[in-house]
């Protein structure tokens, strides 16, 4: 498990430093010139529901308890935390069971599936659907101040990504604060951690806002309307799919969240505009997360 920075009782982010997460690789530049970059880790981690093998993801490799909670979760193969006995991380192995009091419903049915680091893998079991049915989200009013308090917060905290980029991050937040930052190669694992954080430590949705840098697609819709969280804000933009499930299931949708610019395609009722734009600086250029702070 990565150190962390830590504010009041909240997990703020996985040490950077932490050993493992990156690693200096030597290579040429445009000038010719031999230079070490620091690049992200990707390693396979392989989540058991008891003794059934259910998937291998890529992963940086902290927080793999989390992952695979969150994991486990997000695809509805767990309902309730009070199921759970333990959770058992190999870390020679590179595995992680999660162990119930009974066997799930999904065990006789699964067969093994991996998921790769990239971001357009889908949902690796498509009953999420089922899951949604008549799902409404909890009204959560959103001021704008706190969208614009946010967006520069997390661009000016410490990360993974700013120093060897080519990864995602998501945050966990409650009004204009951040309370945990997850980042991994895959968006997708990004949340799953955040999931898992929370269900691990009991922590409530209904006043949450997610933000992820990824795409607003289908799946990432599915997995904030699964935890429960009313509010999800990105800086990245949109699919159609996406933006009628959020409509559907009361989920505030916003993105292209970039200094004082963003687009709510869903819940648009639900903003409080407290403050104007016009006071608002744009985002200066060396935060816009297009790669990495190194040469």
């Amino acid at each position: 498990m990565a150190d962390s920075i830590r504010q009041g009782n909240y997990i703020i982010l996985p040490d950077p430093k932490h050993p493992g997460l990156t690693r200096s690789v030597k290579g040429l530049t445009h000038e010719g010139k031999h230079e070490e970059i620091k690049v992200v880790e990707e390693k396979p981690l392989t989540i058991f529901l008891n003794s059934t093998e259910i998937v291998t993801v890529m992963t940086i490799g902290d927080y793999p308890e989390f992952l695979a909670l969150g994991f486990l979760f997000n695809q509805g193969m767990l309902r309730s935390y009070r199921l759970i006995q333990r959770i058992d991380y190999e870390h020679e192995l590179q595995t992680v069971v999660v162990r119930t009091s009974e066997q799930t419903d999904y065990e006789s049915k699964l067969q093994k599936k991996v998921r790769t680091s990239g971001c357009a893998v889908g949902t690796v079991f498509g009953d999420q659907m089922e899951l949604i049915e008549g799902l409404k989200l909890p009204y959560l009013e959103v001021k704008t101040s706190w969208l614009y308090n946010l967006a520069k917060v997390i661009n000016l905290t410490p990360s993974l990504y700013l120093e060897a980029g080519a990864i995602h991050g998501t945050v966990l937040c409650q009004e204009d604060k951040t309370l945990v930052y997850m980042e991994d190669v895959g968006r997708h694992n990004a949340v799953d951690k955040i999931n898992g954080w929370m269900k691990t430590n009991n922590i409530e949705p209904e006043d949450k806002i997610l933000y992820t840098t990824g795409r607003l697609t289908s799946e990432m819709i599915l997995k904030t309307a699964l935890m429960g969280i009313p509010v999800l804000v990105s800086r990245s933009g949109f699919t159609a799919w996406g933006v009628e499930i959020a409509r559907q299931v009361n989920l505030t949708l916003i993105g292209r969240m970039r200094g004082k610019r963003f687009v709510c395609l869903a819940g648009e009722e639900r903003l409080d505009r407290n403050v104007s734009p016009e006071g608002i600086k744009d985002e200066a250029q060396k935060y816009q997360r297009k790669g990495s702070r190194n040469p």
